[in-house]
């Protein structure tokens, strides 16, 4: 293998999320809160979460309240508790096959730890060696490096053992911050926009799940 610990994030990622849960449950939220205004696209949806974020989405562009954005969260949440999402294809056996190689996974997400713990062990019938979800403190979420050196420390690694993989630009600043080599997940990528910076932006990239999966184990 050609890396000891992969840091992977979840949603879009892993599981095919978004277009399943986070955007209809966004879509409820803005039914709910502001009944009188189209809910964006899911276009248009994954362009602000990358750029200027979900959190400027909520807080800057639909003019969400602080009480109005605790409403969105528990629509949210009402979603990904109830909903469990699938791992894209390929996936699974390249986990597998990874933790049976002995390497080590562990998940940075703004998905909640208890979700993505479920997840897992749905999916594949195991469970990340760590989890490092929204549920933590606000400083030890990506894109802080916080989830990267903790998990250095934990297993005694060093940059060159580690490869960070995530769709979106939170966990390339991540790497970035560490000095950790970065794979942009390419295969949940629906918009030109966000395909070509992280293209650009990333050490490597993979268009589908089997081409990363080749690149992993050397096939």
């Amino acid at each position: 293998m050609r890396y000891r610990c992969l840091i992977l994030d979840h949603d879009d990622t892993v599981t095919k999320s978004t277009p399943d849960i986070h955007y209809p449950s966004f879509v409820e939220a803005v039914r709910t809160l502001r009944p009188d205004m189209e809910p964006p696209s899911l276009e248009e949806f994954v362009s602000h979460c990358f750029n200027p974020g979900f959190n400027e989405l909520c807080r800057d562009i639909m003019k969400f309240t602080k009480e109005e954005q605790e409403c969105q969260y528990q629509i949210w949440r009402s979603y990904t508790k109830s909903r469990i999402p699938v791992f894209y294809e390929g996936v699974k056996k390249l986990l597998k096959e990874f933790r049976e190689d002995g390497g080590l996974i562990s998940v940075v997400s703004h998905s909640e730890s208890q979700q993505i713990r479920r997840d897992y062990l749905h999916n594949c019938n195991m469970e990340p060696d760590l989890i490092f979800g929204w549920d933590m403190e606000e400083h030890q979420r990506k894109p802080n490096p916080y989830p990267i050196y903790e998990t250095m420390k934990r297993y005694n690694l060093d940059v060159k053992d580690i490869l960070v993989v995530d769709d979106l630009k939170p966990g390339l600043d991540m790497a970035r911050k560490c000095n950790v080599e970065f794979a942009g997940a390419g295969w949940s990528h629906i918009v030109p926009e966000i395909r070509e910076y992280m293209k650009i932006h990333s050490d490597y990239y993979f268009n589908t799940v089997q081409d990363f999966t080749k690149f992993l184990f050397l096939h």
